[in-house]
């Protein structure tokens, strides 16, 4: 990933998640194709997908660049803190460049640190009006600048929006 992707560069990104979509069988096909756009216009050590039933108030993760540290195993109920009130109350990234920051609001910081990441941008994706999922990259300190979180909102929203609705689909009984 260049610092600055250009006009070409976010095609050729595009295009090549178009495809991967296209071919994906399952909800790790989908989400890998998101996490290899992501890497591909942003760059990321860490990324997840954790998708949110509000009815239950659990979040299960759904994807894993990291299966050892960060599994898809199991359920962990909604917080309702300053996390919550920005994804979901006001459906917006939330954003957090420092490790001290990262703690105020995730009980696995000093994992988080472990893995050499100290910034976090989750990205939540909205259906019918409604949370369903993040989208987690995770990087070294710092590293969500204002240019690539405009970046990520602009060119992963409606793509994580996508891979979210094929998950659905595939999971869904045939008839």
């Amino acid at each position: 990933m260049s610092a600055d992707p250009t006009a070409q560069s976010i095609a050729a990104a595009q295009a090549a998640f178009r495809a991967a979509l296209a071919r994906a069988d399952s909800a790790q096909a989908a989400f890998g194709a998101l996490h290899d756009l992501a890497g591909a216009l942003i760059g990321v050590r860490l990324f997840t997908v954790m998708t949110v039933d509000m009815t239950a108030m659990l979040a299960r993760r759904a994807y894993t660049s990291d299966p050892v540290s960060y599994p898809t195993s199991g359920t962990k109920p909604v917080e309702m803190n300053a996390w919550f009130e920005v994804v979901h109350g006001r459906q917006q990234s939330f954003v957090e460049n420092t490790l001290i920051g990262i703690a105020r609001v995730f009980p696995d910081h000093e994992l988080i640190g472990s893995l050499g990441c100290g910034s976090v941008l989750n990205l939540p994706v909205i259906c019918r009006g409604e949370l369903v999922a993040t989208v987690n990259l995770l990087d070294a300190e710092r590293f969500f600048t204002p240019e690539r979180v405009a970046l990520a909102e602009r060119e992963l929203a409606l793509p994580a929006l996508a891979a979210m609705l094929l998950q659905r689909c595939l999971q869904a009984p045939a008839g």
